[in-house]
């Protein structure tokens, strides 16, 4: 009974530990994905991170309906909601832009237009943080500075 339950141990040993060294593998991947990712969102941009007590939002005033590019089905699709920016208080260029940024609101919204119709409703809903990084970059080029470092948006596809 004792080498049956010693080989028995040995075999359970053997299974855990080559599912364990597959586990730690897919680990490993997966924190080289998500490396990769905000290796490729730093380089795009986006300020490195900005403490709440730092951060001011500034909504969009209207709720914006956005015409998307025809899909498949030939039919025109619309988004419908609100956007926000999220912005660096303690950032140099923040005090210049944010007591004007209300008269820029057109060209922000013209930005975010000019991106949502490059893309399909079912494209829109997919590439959520594309798009974000696409509006959030031409609107730093807007105002050739980073004090914006973060566009969110919520939007009802129809």
């Amino acid at each position: 009974l004792l080498v049956v339950n010693i080989v028995l141990s040995a075999i359970m040993m053997i299974s855990v530990t080559s599912a364990s060294k597959k586990t730690a593998a897919l680990v490993a991947d997966i924190s080289t994905i998500i490396g990769l990712e905000i290796d490729g969102v730093e380089k795009t941009g986006v300020v490195g991170a900005v403490s709440q007590a730092d951060t001011t939002v500034y909504d969009l005033t209207d709720e914006t309906t956005i015409p998307l590019k025809n899909g498949e089905d030939g039919k025109a699709h619309y988004a419908v909601g609100k956007v926000s920016l999220s912005m660096n208080s303690k950032h140099e260029d923040y005090a210049t832009y944010y007591e004007t940024f209300s008269t820029r609101e057109g060209l922000i919204k013209d930005i975010i237009f000019s991106v949502f119709a490059n893309y399909t409703m079912e494209e829109a809903k997919a590439n959520s943080n594309q798009i974000k990084t696409e509006i959030l970059e031409k609107i730093q080029e807007l105002f050739g500075s980073d004090f914006i470092f973060g566009v969110s948006y919520s939007f009802l596809y129809s």
